[in-house]
């Protein structure tokens, strides 16, 4: 852990205010869930991702989808590419999403995205490092929140994603959606 240098006093009702720096470092925004650890004397507060909770289910799903699609293919939470699978893939997993894919997913629709056709290719991860060709990005849109989204991406010159990729990640984005919609 590392320590700030920042104090706050707790108010009658047990609230803390955490300061608009930290929040907007760790992308913390009005309305999102925290999660409360402690240990001993400490409390901890981690930004709380659903999907993070099926990172095996995750890492399996870029997998299938990689297979089934021959894309590299990746599962974010609103914060992080979770898990992906194919040629690119470490330069992309466990990294930052970037703002741009941050908006798409607060938009909960599908973009698609070919630059041969003239598209407007978003980067996944905040640094930047891969360089897609075109890509796929299905919202997983659960309970109507947004939790994360399901990506496949090319770097192959000339590449062309089409309507069954889409189908494609929606398709996975609405199974992981399901495991968290109340049956």
């Amino acid at each position: 852990m590392k320590a700030t240098g920042i104090v706050r006093r707790i108010d009658e009702l047990g609230r803390v205010v955490i300061p608009k720096e930290i929040r907007r470092t760790l992308r913390i925004r009005e309305g999102d869930p925290l999660e409360l650890f402690t240990d001993r004397d400490e409390l901890m507060l981690k930004k709380y991702s659903p999907i993070a909770s099926v990172e095996r289910f995750a890492d399996s799903t870029a997998k299938s989808l990689f297979e089934q699609s021959g894309f590299l293919s990746a599962v974010a939470d609103t914060d992080t590419v979770l898990a992906a699978y194919g040629t690119g893939k470490k330069l992309i997993a466990g990294k930052t999403v970037s703002k741009k894919l941050g908006e798409i997913m607060d938009a909960r629709s599908s973009y698609l995205a070919n630059r041969k056709e003239g598209g407007d290719i978003v980067e996944i991860a905040e640094d930047g490092e891969y360089r897609a060709t075109a890509q796929v990005i299905a919202p997983i849109v659960a309970g109507g929140d947004c939790l994360g989204a399901v990506i496949l991406l090319s770097q192959d010159e000339g590449a062309v994603m089409e309507g069954n990729a889409v189908k494609l990640a929606r398709l996975t984005a609405a199974i992981i959606a399901g495991q968290f919609d109340p049956v």
